[in-house]
């Protein structure tokens, strides 16, 4: 049918941009795109042949779609009380709550407004709220899929992202699970004959006494791993960093490396796509993360991610609020 083109497309589009590289946020992109113009299509074939069952089709999506902004909106507020109890009350930590806090607002705006000018505001609002949760669920479906990707196992570094010390000194739970998860995947490749070399990353904060990569080590070494399969990258502080400082190591000392990059399951998709565009030859794996601290950390990785492509963002809000403005005007008596 003519009508499932656009999505046959976009998912034969996807399917080559993962052949040719997994770590594309464009993937992510066209896989959504593909997920929206098939039940678009759907729809379409089904209030073609029946109307009565298109327009309770339609009812029951819209329905659908109600609760589940509600339904997002009261686990996201929970979600942010839980973390702020057990986490604090940092910017990041804020995140989840906020985000529940803006959905109630767009909701309310949306059901109390009658003038034009206010509908309008809100419908452009929504509009944009709409867009960013279209990103968002493209980049937790297709992260989640990147997880679960087979990688290839030949690799001569495992590189362990840094995350924060306690007190300046002490490995945190979440760092520990990453340099955890790494020995299991040094162990795995052992097993295949190769010693890859142990990269740990991470410089010295501020508020460090000495660099996350010697914290790092030595954490590895009180596990019992090998000193002399452990090399140090002490200069970075974020993760283009911990990927750009790695790559020069690697490559200084084999140009043809390969290497598995290991840090925590919510930061995997960003890590693989600042892989890519930093050009390190590897992809990402990732260690568990706590539930409640889960939501809060997709969050902050799917802002980062906003912001690391906000050109290409700010282009097309900019287009949503053009078109905002163009309906008031046609609408204004």
């Amino acid at each position: 049918m003519v009508a499932f083109v656009p999505s046959s497309v976009c998912f034969f589009l996807f399917c080559v941009g993962v052949a040719r590289d997994r770590r594309r946020v464009s993937n992510a992109v066209l896989l959504g795109l593909s997920a929206v113009f098939a039940g678009v299509a759907l729809f379409l074939h089904v209030a073609s042949e029946r109307a009565q069952s298109g327009r309770d089709l339609a009812v029951v999506l819209l329905t659908l779609a109600s609760v589940g902004v509600i339904t997002l909106a009261w686990f996201l507020i929970a979600n942010g009380i839980n973390m702020v109890r057990k986490e604090g009350r940092s910017p990041a930590n804020l995140l989840s709550l906020g985000a529940g806090i803006v959905l109630v607002a767009l909701l309310i705006t949306a059901l109390v407004l009658r003038t034009h000018t206010l509908v309008v505001v809100a419908a452009t609002a929504m509009a944009l709220a709409g867009y960013i949760a279209f990103l968002f669920l493209c980049f937790l479906v297709y992260g989640a899929m990147y997880g679960r990707l087979r990688i290839r196992r030949r690799a001569d570094y495992v590189v362990v992202l840094g995350s924060g010390l306690i007190g300046g000194t002490t490995v945190p739970p979440l760092l520990a699970g990453r340099l955890d998860r790494a020995r299991k995947e040094h162990a795995r490749l052992s097993r295949k004959g190769r010693r890859p070399v142990m990269l740990t990353s991470g410089g010295q904060g501020p508020d460090e006494k000495v660099p996350e990569s010697h914290a790092m080590a030595d954490y590895l070494v009180a596990q019992g791993f090998p000193a002399d399969l452990i090399e140090r990258e002490d200069r970075s502080t974020t993760t283009d960093e911990n990927l750009t400082f790695s790559k020069a190591l690697m490559e200084r000392a084999n140009p043809d490396y390969r290497c598995v990059i290991v840090t925590n399951n919510y930061h995997v998709f960003r890590a693989a796509v600042t892989a890519r565009r930093t050009g390190v030859r590897g992809h990402v794996i990732g260690a568990p993360t706590a539930a409640y601290f889960w939501p809060s950390a997709m969050i902050r990785e799917f802002v980062a991610l906003l912001v690391a492509y906000r050109r290409t963002n700010a282009a097309l809000f900019l287009l949503v609020l053009l078109s905002g403005l163009f309906i008031w005007w046609l609408g204004w008596p």
